[in-house]
Formats: structure tokens, C-alpha cells, sequence
């Protein structure tokens, strides 16, 4: 595997910390702010709407550009966005680095994922896809952590230097070590590509996969004030609990990436309805804190179990566009995570504990799994047999990169 993949998957790991890190940092941005939590969890939506625009606008605005000088522009964006953020005077400001920081993410993942592919045989695209995602997974077991280690001994926007210097550092390596790539000799139709959206299975696959992360991150996001003011736990705990959930969510993510390919309605099914159950038993025993601990692994485990089939599906029924089927899936994911916290925000500005958010989040993942069950019906079938697929030339987002055909 070429040292560049890797070099991505090391950019991947401080955008996917910056993303993540503020379920542990809410708090004392809270204290700094002068907001209130849930308005503090608002920045953890705006991140997540910047990718909800930016996934596909970008992945279509940078298809003609040099990808080298694409992947150069967006990092360095994105770094001096988490600088901003860090010296951030203002709740305002803080939320306008999180909205700009999350479109040069967006960007980044389109762009770095074509990358990575055309770096490598294609018999070796799994791999180099394998190695992007591990980056994700990576920062939610040691970045996130690490970042509310920070905020609870340095305060909170040392974990936003961190990040930048993290960023800094995957700067130096992508102009370095990245090759220059030559862009496809035959440019995608964006019109073509957007007759994708007429098929209700694509909005089915949509629907199912914002509320599938939405449940999940309705209860995530609070994590740190459901640690310390539900289990009565101590706020140096909170690092090690969201390392947890990290660790299951590297678990979930290998084993769900491997059964996925033969059974993919059965990985949705069992695993949403895997987090359904976990989310209500937060909700019961979230005072109890080595059940809380347990379920936050759990948690993790589930959620990113899901994840490979999520993303494989948007590719089975929306092939025709890999480019905007790809970008979509990130859109739907992220649109789950500004979704959940905002509706969690809801809860606890209703007076709620922050454990009745894993209620909120339990209702999310229900309707996710009824609208399984209708793209299943649809579907025509109650069983799936992944036929392997030839991999595609046209660049996609980290998904499942070999999609399989319904």
C-alpha cells in the first residue's frame, strides 16, 4: 500500500476527530460561551449540516480541478478553521469555524477517496478504502478521547490547536507524498447522475441512514453531561467511556464491513435494531454507571456495524452515479448527526435529564427500521445474495468500495 494512502487516512483521522471530539467538550464550552449545552451541541449540527452541502456540491465542483492542489486547498482550509475556532471570541464565530471546517471536509473526502483509489490496482481498492475509514474509526477510539483529555486539563481549545497541528501535519504529507493524478478522460454528467433522485429507493436509502446515525448521535453528543449528571460520574472519566465507544465502533466496522457483503438487509435489520434496544436500555439505567459504560461500547459497536451496509445500499440502488450516489451517502450520514444532537437539544431544553435523549434517539432508530422493512418489501425479497460487481473507474466516497448488486 502506497505511504500516500496512509497519509490520507492520517487527514482522515483529524477530520474525523474535529468532527466527534466535541460530544466530550461540551461543557466548558458551555461555561466559556455562556450557552447552554444544547446550544453548544448546536456546534456539533453545524459541522454536520457543512458536510450535509458540501458532500455532494463539492464532490461535483472539484471533478475538473487538479486533485493534488484540490486535496492541498482543503486541508489547509480546514486547518485554519480549527485555528479559528481555538481563538474563537464569540459563540458566533465558534459556530461559523465549525460550518466552514466541515465544508472543507466534505470536499477533502470526496476528493481523497478518487485519490486514494487511483493510486492503487484495483484489486487493491478495498484496501485503500479500508485505509481512509481506519482513519475515521481511529479518531473516535484515540482523537476524540484525546480531545476531551485535553479540554478537562488545558481547557477546550487546546483540542482545537491539537487538531490543527494534526492537520499541519497531514498538510506536509499530502504535498509531499501525494503523486499528481491526472484527472478521467471522460468528465461525468452531472445531469445524468441526477436522475438518481427520481428513484424512491435512493430516498428510501437516504431516509434510513439519517435516522440510523441520528438515532445514535441524539445520545452521543451528551455523553459527557449524561456521564457526570446521570451515572455521577467524575468528568476525568469521560475520556476512557468515549474511547469505549470508539473501540466498538472499530469493532462494528470490520465485522459489519465483512457480513455485510452476503447479507446486507440482515445487517441493517439486526443492527438497528441492535441500537434501538441499547439506546433504551441507556435511557432505563443510565444511572448506573457500569451499565453505561457497557452500552457506550455497545454503541459504538452497533452503529458502525450499520455502516458498510448504509453505504452499500445507496450504491446498489444508485449505481448509475457513483460520483453523487457516494456523496450522498455522506450527506444522509451527517444529516443524521446534526439531526440527532438538535433533537436532543430539544429534549434537555424541555426540562428532560440527558439520559431521556436515548429515548429521542430510540424513536429515530425505530422509524429507521420500518423504513428497512418497506425498501426490503420493494425490494422484492427478504433475503440478499451479494453477487460480487466489477469495481467501478469513477471515484467515490469511502463507502463500500466493490458495491454489490441487489
Amino acid at each position: 500500500m502506497p505511504l500516500a494512502v496512509y497519509i490520507l487516512g492520517l487527514s482522515v483521522f483529524a477530520l474525523g476527530t474535529s468532527e466527534f471530539m466535541l460530544s466530550g467538550l461540551l461543557p466548558p464550552i458551555a461555561d466559556d460561551m455562556d450557552v447552554s449545552i444544547p446550544q453548544a451541541g448546536l456546534l456539533t449540527s453545524a459541522f454536520a449540516i457543512g458536510m450535509v452541502i458540501g458532500a455532494p456540491l463539492l464532490a461535483v465542483a472539484t471533478l475538473r480541478l487538479p486533485r493534488k492542489t484540490t486535496l492541498i486547498t482543503l486541508i489547509s482550509v480546514f486547518g485554519l478553521g480549527q485555528v479559528a475556532g481555538a481563538v474563537a471570541p464569540t459563540y458566533e464565530i465558534l459556530f461559523a469555524s465549525r460550518v466552514i471546517s466541515a465544508l472543507a471536509c466534505a470536499g477533502f473526502w470526496a476528493v481523497g477517496a478518487a485519490v486514494a483509489i487511483a493510486m492503487v490496482p484495483v484489486t487493491s481498492r478495498a484496501r485503500a478504502m479500508a485505509v481512509m475509514i481506519g482513519g475515521l474509526s481511529i479518531a473516535n477510539v484515540l482523537g476524540v478521547p484525546a480531545g476531551a483529555f485535553l479540554g478537562d486539563h488545558l481547557g477546550w481549545r487546546s483540542a482545537f490547536w491539537a487538531v490543527g497541528l494534526a492537520s499541519a501535519v497531514a498538510l506536509v504529507g499530502v504535498i509531499t507524498l501525494i503523486p499528481h493524478i491526472p484527472l478521467p478522460a471522460e468528465k461525468p454528467r452531472l445531469k445524468r447522475e441526477l436522475l438518481i433522485y427520481r428513484d424512491r429507493q435512493v430516498w428510501l436509502s437516504i431516509a434510513v441512514t439519517a435516522l440510523a446515525a441520528g438515532g445514535v448521535f441524539a445520545v452521543f453528543t451528551y455523553f459527557a453531561p449524561l456521564l457526570t449528571d446521570v451515572a455521577g460520574m467524575d468528568k476525568s472519566s469521560v475520556p476512557m467511556v468515549l474511547g469505549l465507544f470508539g473501540l466498538g465502533a472499530l469493532v462494528g466496522t470490520v465485522v459489519g464491513g465483512r457480513v455485510a457483503d452476503a447479507h446486507l438487509f440482515g445487517v441493517l435489520l439486526s443492527g438497528i435494531t441492535a441500537s434501538t434496544v441499547f439506546l433504551a436500555a441507556l435511557a432505563l439505567f443510565a444511572s448506573t454507571p457500569a451499565v453505561t459504560i457497557a452500552l457506550a461500547f455497545l454503541l459504538g459497536l452497533s452503529a458502525f456495524y450499520t455502516a458498510p451496509a448504509l453505504n452499500a445500499r445507496m450504491f446498489n440502488v444508485a449505481g448509475a452515479a457513483p460520483t453523487l450516489a457516494g456523496a450522498t451517502t455522506t450527506a444522509a450520514f451527517n444529516l443524521g448527526n446534526s439531526g440527532g444532537p438538535w433533537l436532543g437539544g430539544k429534549v434537555i431544553d424541555g426540562g428532560f435529564s440527558p439520559a431521556a435523549t436515548a429515548w429521542a434517539g430510540a424513536g429515530m432508530t425505530i422509524v429507521a427500521l420500518a423504513l428497512v422493512a418497506v425498501s426490503l418489501r420493494l425490494h422484492g425479497t427478504s433475503r440478499l445474495v451479494a453477487a460480487s460487481a466489477p469495481a467501478s473507474d469513477s471515484p467515490v466516497l469511502p463507502a463500500t468500495p466493490s458495491p454489490e448488486r441487489v
